[in-house]
């Protein structure tokens, strides 16, 4: 498929230069509050209400599916580079094509793609980037298993047009042909912690193995002990995802207490998934 271009627009806090349910989540949709603009953050990370279809590959894929050649792939859904819309930039290595079936998945979300580009990097590769608002409101992304579906939608279109990514990602498993080879221990793979980020809130960085759901069992984890979350940036690289939260408690930064209470509830999330398979 042909690939395009489209230039995208100068817009406050512009994009960055391209160099890459079940029913017990209705109740963290009600504490889940947009992220006001804020001051970008200069730390950069390296659902069950939409049903994806499983990727079945196609009848010929160029050069087999060795994981000791195949780039990683990398999905970074961004919250905080645009006041006024959601950065989603997808990567793998030089080999994406599909921006046009990538851009239709979205809008089938209901979603508007403002802008897009596709560049090439010596380092990254081929990198698409999309600016996305729903068409509902023209704003940016609030919902938590919206942007699931999103992540989930793009991971889907790239198994499609490349099968040989579907064993270098969690969700390969789920989704795809070929499942990764190796699986990760949530336990040595998870990495807390929380920092200060301004007088009204911390920043919680969190790395782990990724899983269909996850972001949604972060943002329940995190409301069930009170604490709003605002989200900031969710990476999916390869069998991992990091993620980034701005969290307050009743406007307030978490003292230490409270950023101890945080770190192990979600310890004990990530290592008990609540999310079923079955609804994906």
């Amino acid at each position: 498929m042909a690939e395009v271009a489209v230039t995208v627009a100068a817009a406050a806090g512009t994009l960055r230069p391209c160099t890459g349910v079940s029913a017990r989540s209705v109740a963290v949709l009600g504490r889940w509050r947009p992220l006001a603009p804020a001051a970008p953050a200069k730390l950069r990370l390296s659902s069950p209400a939409v049903r994806v279809p499983r990727a079945t590959s196609p009848a010929a894929v160029e050069d087999g599916s060795n994981t000791d050649t195949d780039p990683i792939p990398k999905i970074i859904i961004d919250q905080d580079s645009d006041p006024d819309a959601t950065i989603v930039e997808v990567t793998l290595g030089d080999r994406l094509g599909d921006l046009l079936d990538t851009m239709n998945a979205l809008k089938n979300l209901g979603l508007n793609v403002n802008k897009a580009s596709v560049c090439l990097d010596s380092a990254t590769g081929k990198c698409n980037t999309f600016a996305l608002t729903k068409a509902s409101t023209g704003r940016k992304i609030d919902d938590p298993e919206l942007l699931e579906a999103v992540r989930l939608t793009i991971i889907n279109t790239m198994i499609q047009y490349h099968p040989e990514s579907s064993s270098q990602l969690a969700m390969g498993a789920t989704f795809g042909p070929e499942a990764p080879a190796e699986q990760v221990d949530v336990d040595i793979a998870t990495h807390i912690d929380i920092y200060d980020d301004g007088p009204e809130r911390s920043l919680l960085v969190l790395e782990t193995a990724d899983r269909p759901g996850l972001l949604i069992d972060l943002v329940k984890a995190i409301s069930d002990i009170n604490v709003t979350v605002h989200f900031g940036e969710f990476d999916t690289e390869g069998l991992l995802a990091k993620a980034k939260f701005h969290v307050s408690y009743r406007g307030k930064p978490l003292i230490k207490a409270l950023q101890q209470v945080l770190s192990n509830s979600l310890r004990y999330y990530l290592r008990r998934p609540t999310t079923e398979e079955g609804s994906f």
